[in-house]
C-alpha cells in the first residue's frame, strides 16, 4: 500500500512509462500539479503527485504541506525536512512496486516548498533520478551543506525556473541556488520569467521541452 494520498495520471500505451513525481507547494494538495500532466511532452509521462502529511487550514478549506514553516517562510529545521524526505522516499519505493515506472526515466519535480524537498531528495541520491526540476523554489545553504559528496550529481539533468516578480520566494534566492548548484557540478538549465509565484504558459512550455530533450531523448556524448 502506498501510504501518502496521491493522484495518478497514466499515459496511453504499455509501460514501463517515463514518470514524473511532482511535489506540491505549501497549502496545496495532490491535485495541484496533476493538471499539468497532459501538457508535458505531449502527455507521454506518467505522473504521480503525492500529498504532504501536514494539514494547513485555509479559511474554510484544508491544504497540505511537507514540513512546518518558520518565520523565513519556506525552510524548517533540518530534522523535519529529513523526515519529510524519508516519507517521500518510502512513497517512491512503494509506488515502484504498484505502478509501471521506467527507472531510467524517473524525474522529480517540486514547486515552492516541494522544490526544497525535491532538492534534498534528488541531490542526495542522484543515481535514482534522470532529472530534477525546481519551480519557484530555492536550495537553502544549510541544506546544501548537508549533502553527501558524490560525482554522480554530474549526470543529474537539472532545471530551475523562477519568476522575476515572485512575491513569496525572491528571485535572488533562486539565483543563489543556481550558484550553489553550479558548485555541486550538476548539469543545469536556468530560466527566469516575468511572472510571480506560479507556473505560466512560457515556463510550462520550457518545462515540457526540457523533459522531451533531457529525459525522453537525451543526447549521449561519448
Amino acid at each position: 500500500m502506498v501510504e501518502l494520498a496521491h493522484t495518478h495520471y497514466e499515459p496511453a500505451g504499455a509501460g514501463p512509462h517515463p514518470t514524473i513525481v511532482a511535489l506540491h507547494g505549501w497549502g496545496a494538495s495532490a491535485f495541484d500539479l496533476m493538471g499539468l500532466a497532459p501538457y508535458l511532452a505531449g502527455g507521454r509521462f506518467q505522473m504521480l503527485c503525492p500529498q504532504g502529511a501536514i494539514s494547513v487550514p485555509l479559511g474554510g478549506a484544508i491544504g497540505y504541506g511537507w514540513f512546518p514553516l518558520t518565520s523565513g517562510g519556506q525552510v524548517a529545521d533540518g530534522g523535519t525536512v529529513a523526515r519529510a524526505a524519508d516519507t517521500v522516499r518510502e512513497f517512491l519505493d512503494r509506488a515502484s512496486e504498484r505502478y509501471s515506472i521506467d527507472p531510467r526515466k524517473l524525474v522529480l519535480i517540486g514547486f515552492s516548498q516541494g522544490g526544497v524537498l525535491a532538492y534534498r531528495i534528488a541531490l542526495s541520491d542522484p543515481t535514482r533520478f534522470a532529472g530534477l526540476a525546481a519551480l519557484s523554489s530555492w536550495l537553502p545553504p544549510a541544506l546544501a551543506a548537508t549533502l553527501p559528496a558524490t560525482e554522480a550529481r554530474r549526470q543529474l539533468a537539472t532545471l530551475v525556473q523562477h519568476g522575476s516578480h515572485d512575491e513569496v520566494i525572491a528571485v535572488a534566492r533562486a539565483r543563489q541556488s543556481v550558484e550553489t548548484l553550479r558548485g555541486l557540478g550538476v548539469p543545469l538549465t536556468y530560466r527566469e520569467y516575468a511572472m510571480g509565484h506560479e507556473i505560466n504558459g512560457a515556463s510550462l512550455t520550457d518545462l515540457s521541452t526540457w523533459l522531451a530533450e533531457k529525459i525522453l531523448s537525451p543526447v549521449i556524448l561519448m
